[in-house]
């Protein structure tokens, strides 16, 4: 008897566990506005999942947002064209490549364009080689870096360079596609198809709107709308999905440069808050020191702590103490990395950030800063309001954002779709900036920063920045990706922005 009892005991409770991840599969949540369940197709199949945080993209890093003041604010690093006034600002947090993109990764992309676009499309391949010809000048003997900077496997993990802005643009999208495309094949949502050509290669716009035709994994999403299929593609809402990489804003790229958590004395742990402090502005990216060496007396005393100019002439020092042991451009990972980790934010190759150039002002915004706003939107059928057929690249077609979209949905934030000449003496506008003068400064004008091996110290400084037109290329200039951090600040995945007293709810 008693066995009988324990044995249905066993079962009841068995049945009650059956019925409880029953349950848990139909509905994970039940809307506090409504009262309905989620996740359950009876009640229509709204689909909420469990989010379990943003997961960091391949190469990237978490760079911890916070205020700080942008700008040239060093008064013993003294300039001629203050054309960068120091201001507060603030910067959302964010993802930033640990290092520079190196000549392999650029290779690789070079190499996907050849498999996918070479047959039809050769143009496009030749649209993002680099410039290899950057390192001719008319003094100087530099052909062997002509011919194997970018090719050989001696300089893989060298920055690339000889890239322009659009060009680093472009890198930045691909990337996108293919980190997202691996995230779909890990899960199951995809299958391995390395022979896509043209328009059906892989974009994550076409995917998530329904215009890519790819070969669909065992492991899709259960489509839970009761008059859907039964199975469908990831949206931005499941989770899964990463944000774009793309270059970063001035004020991002500066911000990270910096490097000023490094230089609070009480940052945020697990048992206590943070001390809302910054003790010193640092001089360059690797810390408070005024200093282009290491000072502490251990076996790396006087070494240099970028690759840089020391003066005229002097790329690297003398035989048997080379100074920062590199002639030209150093590998990605080398010299010390500053409190965020991020490598070579001074020195190695300058950077490109997103800005278009113009000389700072205080009127500009105080959280997230930036100049060259260029609205798009999707093209679309006239008839139905449905989006276009991709083009023949695989990816959706758009425009730009014209005065008449802007009119009819009556915006008061902004009046304009392109935006990189705001308040720029236009009839709509109040600043100029005596174009005569200089006739260099227009929309094609982007902001580099960083300093590079060809520089002396003062280019090395965070807030210093130059410009130089878009579709040029340099043997100096290289680039980083960033991507936006979505949900918490702080970065921690089991917390949520804001300040909690007592429990969550949601």
């Amino acid at each position: 008897m008693k066995r009988t009892l324990v044995g249905l005991s066993l079962l009841y409770i068995g049945a009650a566990t059956l019925f409880s991840a029953c349950s848990s599969k139909k509905s994970s949540g039940t809307s506090d506005k409504t009262g309905w369940d989620y996740n359950d197709s009876r009640l229509g199949g709204f689909d909420v999942p469990n989010y379990p945080g943003q997961q960091t993209g391949p190469g990237l890093v978490f760079v911890e947002g916070g205020r700080f003041t942008m700008g040239q604010a060093d008064d013993d690093l003294p300039t001629v064209d203050r054309n960068n006034i120091p201001r507060t600002v603030s910067v959302s947090s964010f993802y930033m490549d640990e290092t520079e993109v190196a000549n392999v990764h650029y290779r690789e992309y070079i190499y996907w364009l050849k498999r996918n676009y070479g047959g039809d499309y050769p143009e496009v391949i030749t649209k993002a080689m680099p410039d290899e010809s950057v390192w001719r000048k008319s003094l100087q003997y530099n052909e062997p870096m002509v011919n194997t900077y970018f090719e050989h496997a001696a300089y893989n993990y060298y920055p690339v360079v000889g890239v322009n802005w659009y060009q680093a643009n472009e890198y930045c999208k691909w990337r996108t596609d293919r980190v997202n495309e691996m995230i779909l094949i890990k899960n199951g949502m995809l299958k391995k198809n390395p022979n896509q050509t043209n328009e059906d290669v892989f974009n994550t716009e076409t995917y998530i709107n329904g215009q890519y035709d790819g070969m669909a994994g065992n492991s899709r999403k259960k489509d839970l709308d009761p008059s859907g299929s039964k199975k469908r593609n990831l949206t931005y809402s499941d989770g899964y999905l990463l944000p774009d990489y793309r270059l970063p804003t001035e004020a991002e790229w500066e911000y990270a440069a910096l490097g000023l958590i490094g230089n609070n004395p009480e940052p945020e742990t697990k048992r206590r808050r943070g001390e809302e402090v910054v003790t010193e502005r640092n001089t360059y990216s690797w810390g408070a020191k005024n200093s282009t060496r290491w000072a502490l007396r251990n076996q790396y005393q006087g070494e240099f702590l970028a690759n840089f100019t020391r003066g005229k002439g002097d790329y690297m020092g003398v035989a048997g103490g080379l100074n920062d042991n590199a002639d030209r451009p150093a590998p990605i990972y080398s010299y010390k990395p500053n409190a965020f980790g991020l490598y070579n934010m001074s020195g190695n190759v300058s950077e490109w950030v997103l800005d278009t150039y113009r000389p700072i002002t205080k009127d500009q915004a105080g959280l997230n800063p930036y100049r060259g706003n260029m609205y798009e939107t999707y093209k679309r059928v006239a008839e139905d309001n449905s989006l276009d057929e991709k083009d023949s690249l695989g990816h959706l077609q758009t425009r730009p954002v014209t005065q008449a979209d802007v009119d009819s949905t009556h915006r008061y934030d902004y009046r304009a779709g392109n935006l990189s000449d705001f308040n720029d003496g236009d009839s709509t506008s109040q600043y100029s900036y005596a174009y005569g003068k200089n006739t260099l400064i227009s929309d094609e004008a982007k902001v580099y920063k960083g300093g590079s091996w060809a520089d002396r110290a003062y280019w090395l400084a965070p807030g210093a920045r130059r410009f130089m037109q878009a579709n040029q290329a340099s043997a100096t200039i290289g680039f980083r990706c960033v991507m936006d951090r979505l949900g918490s600040p702080n970065g921690q995945n089991n917390s949520k922005a804001g300040n909690n007293f007592g429990k969550s709810r949601k």
